[in-house]
């Protein structure tokens, strides 16, 4: 059992990244949408602590494979993209997204100096980071195929996914122009 003791931490920690993000990505939407905004809601919080803890998991999930006697993996085949001679696709877009999601999730605490409206801009990419781990989970591991993970990936996955296209719907709308007021309308009319 201890020589599988790093790759079962690894599997678990790479799970848990996937529901926590997958959870952050949905409350994240929520937050700029309708819904939330016209209720008062305020998810910043949770969506704070999600962001955080996957971080979190996003490291442990890296580093315990350094200890797993199988793989043998290197400093450098976990963490630069196409480095590693193990399904280096999927490990790629692993690594990308890991970095990717660091980045993203603490350029937050640099948005005083980015700028907001750059910082939220940056911050979409997020969405993008999430998908390619989305992509390594579904494509790499011994647990991709199973029942079990694809419906708990499904069961996170697919509420994030709908309201991340939903967003992108309701962003590729063109903006209505601004109603004119009806004082303005009869001055305007011939």
């Amino acid at each position: 059992m201890s020589q599988h003791l790093f790759w079962i931490i690894s599997r678990a920690a790479g799970s848990a990244a996937l529901v926590l993000s997958s959870l952050g990505v949905s409350f994240g939407l929520l937050m700029g949408g309708r819904f939330v905004k016209r209720r008062g809601l305020d998810l910043r919080a949770l969506h704070e602590a999600l962001s955080l803890a996957t971080l979190a998991l996003i490291a442990v999930h890296a580093l315990a494979l350094l200890g797993d006697s199988y793989l043998r993996p290197t400093l450098l085949d976990i963490t630069v993209p196409f480095a590693s001679g193990y399904m280096t696709f999927y490990t790629s877009m692993g690594i990308v997204a890991g970095w990717a999601l660091v980045a993203l999730g603490l350029s937050y605490y640099a948005r005083g100096r980015i700028g907001p409206k750059r910082w939220r801009k940056l911050h979409r990419f997020t969405a993008l980071a999430w998908l390619l781990g989305l992509v390594h989970s579904l494509g790499e591991g011994s647990d991709a195929g199973k029942a079990w993970f694809l419906g708990m990936t499904a069961i996170v996955v697919v509420p994030a996914l709908v309201l991340l296209i939903a967003r992108m719907r309701l962003s590729s709308r063109p903006a209505r122009p601004e109603r004119q007021s009806a004082s303005l309308r009869l001055r305007s009319a011939p």
